[in-house]
């Protein structure tokens, strides 16, 4: 078995055991719904008993309860064997991923980013890195069902469309700035991944209290013990900004890059052009949540149509647009 082999076994064997944290991450928000709505029948059940006799005095209880079991979900991880095995599994996952690019670099004798399998397996890792080192400063494993649901998506197109066999580089990417421009665009798509999933959560969750403000049913309760919609934005916000920067700077080496390759700064070729279209969508979701006061859901949808672009420029301009970029592979 050769080292190319070996990477295809190690990338197999992490989207395997991507998909058992994927199952534990699920159980853990499985049971916060169902502590949710024990809570719930509680109040509803027994209103004298919990201290309440109007629907307002039930509303408050409830919070109260929901609080506590927010705060049981968001202790440390051995509190929650379910999160505590998903969290250790993504681990796992994640060196097994790590070995199957870097024996993929090794295999080809250069950086392992320079086709679209090469790309996504290599962006997948950077996301899921990002969401690691992430959780060491801020808790949010309850991210864990949508990165780790991404992840084997992305991870299940790259191995079954995306896949070619390890052949040498074009002239144009034999360049350092291969090195640069590359890994730091991968890099800023694994804050604009989280940035998306935090989005996704807070739209949920600005759904959720905007029928609870309106006396209205729930449905989704493990949403009671998540943060607020509020707070999520604030995250998203950060996150994304960190992935804006990164952007910036792939946009800036892409240009010198071409320069170099081609004679030319810029050019209109569409891998350009969506490059620049991306940066401009989250510069715009930048500027109007911080001069122009758009919040809450207006917000995430900015971040989730950025994220969106992000997604259509790696998946459909790499893959259906001829130009100066088109080094796919396939």
């Amino acid at each position: 078995m050769n080292l190319n082999e070996l990477s295809i076994l190690s990338l197999y064997s992490a989207m395997a055991v991507y998909a058992l944290a994927f199952i534990a991450f699920a159980i853990d928000l499985a049971k916060r719904s169902s502590a949710v709505g024990m809570a719930t029948d509680a109040v509803a059940a027994n209103p004298a008993q919990a201290g309440v006799g109007a629907s307002g005095g039930a509303t408050t209880t409830l919070t109260r309860l929901s609080a506590r079991i927010a705060n049981d979900a968001t202790t440390p991880y051995d509190r929650s064997a379910s999160m505590r095995v998903g969290v250790s599994l993504t681990v796992l996952a994640w060196a097994l991923h790590l070995m199957a690019d870097a024996l993929r670099g090794v295999a080809a004798g250069r950086v392992p980013w320079a086709n679209m399998y090469e790309f996504a397996m290599t962006g997948t890792l950077l996301i899921v890195t990002v969401f690691l080192i992430v959780l060491t400063k801020a808790d949010l494993r309850f991210l864990g069902t949508f990165v780790i649901g991404l992840i084997l998506v992305l991870l299940g197109i790259a191995a079954l469309k995306f896949y070619v066999e390890v052949a040498p580089l074009p002239p144009a990417l034999q360049s350092a700035w291969l090195v640069i421009h590359v890994f730091v665009a991968s890099l800023g798509t694994g804050f604009f991944a989280l940035g998306f999933a935090l989005s996704v959560v807070q739209l949920l969750q600005f759904r959720r209290e905007s029928l609870l403000a309106d006396a209205k049913t729930v449905s989704l309760r493990f949403l009671a013990t998540l943060p607020s919609a509020a707070t999520l934005e604030n995250l998203a916000y950060r996150i994304n900004i960190l992935g804006f920067i990164l952007w910036t700077f792939t946009l800036m080496a892409g240009s010198i890059w071409a320069e170099k390759a081609w004679g030319r700064y810029w050019g209109w070729d569409t891998k350009e052009v969506w490059t620049f279209i991306v940066w401009v969508l989250y510069a715009g979701y930048i500027h109007a949540r911080a001069t122009r006061g758009w919040r809450s859901s207006r917000s995430a949808w900015l971040a989730i149509i950025g994220f969106a672009a992000v997604m259509f420029n790696f998946g459909i301009v790499n893959v259906f647009f001829n130009g100066l970029h088109s080094y796919s592979g396939l």
